[in-house]
């Protein structure tokens, strides 16, 4: 057995082990409190650093939607209206790109009457209208680019070689409904009429005094190019469309023919001469406030259009330039 003595010597040196293993416990609660203390610190931190992040990244965006947004406002030219002009002005912008690196010319077509509108509505930079302003669009101003003639044309293999004004106005009205009333084959005529809001339409009512709600429409088209396949497609149709573009597309072997008007062939030459009777201005509008030239890209351009370094682009696509 273990003397008295020597158990009551062991129970002594067992109280400062316990406090050695208690003072250790104690210090690594310390421990862990320190570091749940750093990581509630750290949590704060990495917020306010994301939250950093994200405002930088989002003023880095919006920064860069601004100055998209102000370099395409600033580098496009917008250009609307006529079918006429819009061809040529297509055939002007390429050039005038060439010469104008970043910058875009964009044209579309719609009629003379949009052009207009949307000149005074603040849509387009520039307007193109195939005729004279009226008395009611005298707010904007006008600068002629070039003359075109407004023609009669059929199918290549119709017969007809000369129609008479009052023979014109009689099939669009509908009292002649057959070729062969005219000296043409017997078949019945298809009428292809213009569409509101062209000019194209305009002048030819004014030319035969017509109103539109007289005309006997088979067919209403919209553009030139539109009345060109119709009546390319219909050997039996008869419509009117602009001289430059009659004379481009039977040019590259469309099968269609211009018919003269009042005796006088109808072609460019004679538009240019001044002897065939129905012809017209092609135009670039834009408001009266910013005349004689809008500025910036849009002036510069309609200065470019009138150029003498476009007569050679506007004789190619059958136009008459102001000068030879």
């Amino acid at each position: 057995m273990i003397p008295v003595a020597e158990v009551a010597r062991l129970w002594t040196m067992r109280q400062p082990i316990q406090t050695l293993a208690s003072t250790a416990t104690a210090r690594r609660q310390h421990v862990q409190t320190l570091a749940s203390s750093a990581t509630v610190w750290r949590q704060p931190i990495q917020t306010l650093a994301s939250s950093a992040t994200a405002m930088s990244l989002l003023l880095v965006l919006l920064l860069a939607g601004c100055g998209s947004q102000t370099s395409s406002e600033s580098t496009t030219v917008v250009l609307t209206g006529s079918s006429t002009v819009a061809p040529l002005m297509s055939e002007i912008g390429k050039r005038f790109e060439q010469t104008h690196p970043g910058v875009r010319v964009d044209v579309q077509s719609g009629g003379s009457s949009r052009g207009v509108a949307d000149v005074r509505r603040g849509l387009a930079d520039i307007g193109m209208v195939s005729r004279a302003l009226k008395a009611d669009e005298q707010e904007l101003h006008a600068v002629t680019i070039a003359r075109d003639g407004i023609g009669m044309i059929v199918h290549r293999d119709n017969p007809v070689a000369v129609l008479t004004d009052a023979q014109i106005v009689d099939i669009f009205t509908g009292q002649v409904q057959n070729w062969n009333e005219v000296g043409g084959n017997d078949a019945p005529i298809t009428v292809v009429n213009k569409a509101e809001g062209r000019s194209t339409l305009e002048l030819f009512l004014q030319h035969f005094e017509l109103d539109n709600q007289a005309v006997q429409a088979d067919v209403v088209i919209g553009d030139n190019e539109q009345g060109v396949k119709t009546v390319a497609g219909n050997p039996h149709a008869i419509g009117y469309v602009s001289i430059g573009t009659a004379e481009y597309d039977a040019a590259a072997g469309v099968p269609i023919r211009l018919l003269p008007l009042g005796g006088v062939e109808a072609s460019i030459a004679n538009v240019q001469n001044g002897s065939f009777p129905l012809s017209r201005p092609l135009n670039l509008v834009f408001r009266e406030q910013d005349a004689p030239l809008p500025q910036g890209l849009a002036g510069a351009l309609v200065e470019f259009a009138r150029s003498p370094a476009m007569h050679a682009t506007i004789k190619e696509q059958y136009f008459v330039p102001l000068s030879p």
